[in-house]
């Protein structure tokens, strides 16, 4: 077993930076250092009284800590750590794309006002879920021991369970939206012949090779022809080669 500071530091960079913000912002709420108001969504503050950081704040507060923060908090851990050790194993840039792209398209749909939230640190985490059950449909989930079910229809059922349990409806739908725009863009758009609009920006990758995060990239061919095991659960990651914005 290996201690909690080992697995902090096993984790891959980008999932372990925002984990990390989002326990730091919640911490730093139950101090008393800010009332969530401050830090909340409201774009007539943004526009009007020129507050531009509610457009990125907002982005890593899960609420106070409670049940429902260790249950997001875990499907960062989980499932961010899987993809990034997974399908974008070497591929920080395009890792830390998706998450600015899931970002950016979360602020665009909170605009309508049906479907506006004050805080899309949830959606987020649903997007990475969404994306999550993309790569591996037939991963086979277990929750709470209750109802085994194939990861594809994972994002459907934890949305029915916040709805039982009380939560809001529309973050997960927020996230699932998001996520299925990315996925379509980068792998379900490309394989049927269209062209790949959503490519990593070179300001990324220069920004992940200025700092030094995560690892340097492999070529497609050596992605597909060394395919990574999962963690503990017995799914083999495929080689994604047909990822053209890679």
């Amino acid at each position: 077993m290996s201690s909690p500071a080992e697995f902090y530091h096993s984790l891959p960079p980008i999932t372990k930076a925002y984990g990390t913000a989002c326990v730091l912002a919640t911490a730093a709420y139950h101090l008393g250092l800010y009332s969530p108001i401050h830090i909340a969504l409201l774009y007539e503050r943004v526009f009007y009284g020129f507050q531009v950081w509610r457009l990125f704040t907002n982005l890593f507060f899960l609420g106070p800590f409670s049940i429902n923060f260790g249950i997001r908090l875990l499907m960062i851990l989980r499932y961010g750590v899987q993809l990034e050790k997974g399908p974008f194993d070497r591929r920080t840039a395009d890792f830390l794309w998706m998450m600015i792209f899931g970002s950016f398209a979360l602020l665009v749909l909170s605009a309508i006002p049906l479907l506006w939230s004050p805080f899309l640190a949830v959606p987020l985490v649903f997007m990475l879920l969404y994306v999550w059950s993309r790569e591996f449909p037939n991963a086979q989930i277990n929750i709470y021991g209750l109802v085994a079910l194939k990861a594809f229809y994972l994002p459907w059922a934890m949305l029915a369970l916040d709805v039982i349990f009380g939560s809001p409806l529309i973050p997960d739908l927020l996230g699932i939206v998001a996520g299925h725009l990315y996925y379509f863009l980068t792998v379900l758009h490309p394989l049927a012949g269209g062209k790949n609009i959503l490519k990593t920006p070179m300001w990324v990758r220069k920004l992940v090779g200025r700092w030094r995060i995560g690892m340097q990239p492999i070529s497609r061919s050596q992605a597909a022809n060394n395919p990574q095991p999962e963690s503990g659960s017995g799914v083999a990651f495929r080689g994604r080669s047909y990822r053209l914005g890679g």
